[in-house]
């Protein structure tokens, strides 16, 4: 489990393909801090497990398996050398959750519609698949590569979120332009009330 609390920004070393899976290298810091092998690391959103890794100074390595199916449905699968992605190791038993309950089990992808610079933040408005829709809510969570927002505006197949100065700084959300392709995983708690409304 994450809270979509970014903890540092990764570069891309390669993404190297065997058949119909992958294994994916970044550059890191902050979460080779205590790293071990089979730990889950949320990289934009998308939980995966470590497979190994190497320390560096400042700045090592590490390393992930990645199925065929998250290549072919999530971002991961068009990253390339040099591309920036969100880091997020996953929350301790004993930490504050300062963002909200995120799985890493992405939903969907959807991409920058739109950028609005304001006076002290800047408000995107992000594409969404319109059966995604049921589980946003105005004023509710949403992770966008993993970072988590409180939507200011929804509408059947877009939402709109307001990204204060430190999220465009210390995450890659301040990167992204209009069309550019990102992660998206819906509240689960959403998920879960939306599922015993189907069954009542």
């Amino acid at each position: 489990m994450f809270t979509g609390i970014i903890e540092e920004i990764g570069q891309v070393v390669g993404l190297e393909r065997n058949g119909d899976s992958a294994v994916l290298t970044l550059n890191a810091h902050t979460i080779l801090a205590d790293v071990r092998h089979g730990a889950s690391i949320a990289v934009s959103g998308v939980c995966l497990t470590v497979i190994g890794w190497t320390d560096g100074d400042p700045v090592g390595t590490v390393a992930f398996d990645v199925m065929g199916e998250t290549l072919k449905r999530l971002v991961i699968g068009g990253l390339q050398a040099g591309d920036r992605v969100n880091l997020e190791r996953a929350v301790r038993a004993d930490a504050r959750l300062d963002g909200h309950v995120v799985q890493g089990h992405v939903d969907g992808t959807g991409a920058v519609l739109s950028r609005k610079p304001g006076d002290a933040w800047e408000s995107v408005r992000f594409a969404m698949p319109s059966d995604l829709a049921k589980y946003v809510a105005e004023k509710g969570s949403v992770a966008v590569d993993g970072v988590s927002l409180t939507v200011s505006a929804v509408s059947d197949d877009w939402f709109e979120v307001g990204l204060i100065p430190e999220t465009l700084r210390a995450t890659t959300l301040g990167d992204r332009q209009p069309g550019d392709p990102v992660n998206l995983e819906m509240d689960v708690l959403a998920k879960y009330v939306a599922r015993l409304m189907e069954k009542a």
